[in-house]
């Protein structure tokens, strides 16, 4: 276990990772669009007393195959605006399975990413921003090396081993009310990935209808 600094006055160092596919499914069954902004804001941000060490994002592609060129295109872009918006972003190519899916499985990128960042930025805090109860082990193991682990997400979406295993978790429907209304339902494909295999995701996020002009524009994927 690594000892802490004994500052006190030492601002907790926060390092959040987030399973897209999983808060996205969150977020779009409150009929809501995702701001990352706020996201990010909300969880670590300059209000929170904490500073922020990196928020690394963890999305699926849709497979690179001329059926799925389109809608891989359309992710691509919300990736960009991602990283131009200060976002570490981790991907990883999808593979056909049934009719209208994909398979895109982060857990295991995000588990051994979660360790290997952790002993190499050294935050005082991890906030895993997932439901998946696949991610309860790896709580318990960023715990064990002296680390605060806290969850964010939905309770209808929380696994109840990673609620017990984490420090804290946060709550995010408040934060889901604030944001904007989905105002149609848009033609959907599925995306099969993880826990959420079998949901439907929308084919366009609503940041592709208009790209951002600053860095300051708000969006969701």
């Amino acid at each position: 276990m690594r000892t802490k600094d004994t500052n006190m006055g030492a601002r907790p160092k926060v390092l959040v990772l987030v399973d897209e596919s999983n808060v996205g499914s969150s977020v779009r069954t409150a009929g809501r669009g995702l701001d990352w902004l706020k996201l990010r804001d909300f969880l670590a941000g300059p209000g929170t007393g904490r500073d922020l060490i990196e928020m690394v994002v963890y999305a699926g592609l849709p497979p690179a195959t001329p059926a799925w060129q389109e809608e891989r295109d359309k992710k691509n872009k919300f990736v960009h605006w991602l990283r131009s918006n200060g976002f570490m972003v981790v991907t990883k190519d999808g593979s056909p399975a049934e009719e209208g899916h994909y398979k895109a499985n982060v857990d295991v990128m995000m588990a051994i990413d979660a360790l290997e960042l952790s002993i190499e930025m050294r935050p005082d805090v991890v906030i895993l921003v997932t439901g998946d109860a696949d991610f309860a082990y790896l709580a318990i193991k960023l715990r064990r090396h002296g680390i605060r682990v806290e969850v964010a997400s939905v309770a209808p979406n929380l696994g109840n081993m990673l609620k017990s295993a984490a420090n804290h978790v946060i709550d995010l429907a408040g934060l889901f009310r604030t944001f904007e209304m989905i105002k149609e339902p848009m033609p959907a494909r599925v995306l099969s990935t993880g826990e959420n295999q079998g949901q439907q995701r929308p084919r366009r996020p609503r940041f592709r209808r208009s790209a951002p002009r600053t860095g300051q524009n708000r969006t969701g994927g």
